[in-house]
């Protein structure tokens, strides 16, 4: 059994910043890859950014340059530094683990980025 938890959402000025983070736990025997993304209302969920278990990271053309991954292997958790933003950026986002053949998903956290 994995379990995902994540914190971190809320309500932001645009301009203003945010950090995400999710911690895995239970029975992990290999992370290939931890990852955020996203749905706004009336879209379809995207890939906001990942990270594979070597450290390379991938990111959605909406967020480079502003959000930043990371991740800590010791504690199985994986962290989304969001910086200058935008209302755009408002949806729910999901953490997302790929971890022993199979893909993990949060229940979601509310970013709401007011103008």
């Amino acid at each position: 059994q994995v379990q995902l938890v994540e914190s971190g959402g809320g309500l932001v000025q645009a301009g203003g910043s945010l950090r995400l983070s999710c911690a895995a736990s239970g029975s992990i025997f290999s992370i290939n890859v931890m990852g955020w993304y996203r749905q706004a209302p009336g879209k379809q969920r995207e890939l906001v950014a990942g990270i594979v278990s070597g450290g390379s990271t991938n990111y959605g053309d909406s967020v480079k340059g502003r959000f930043t991954i990371s991740r800590d292997n010791a504690k199985n958790t994986v962290y989304l530094q969001m910086n200058s933003l935008k209302p755009e950026d408002t949806a729910v986002y999901y953490c997302r683990l790929l971890a022993n053949n199979r893909v993990y998903w949060t229940q979601g956290t509310q970013v709401t980025v007011s103008s």
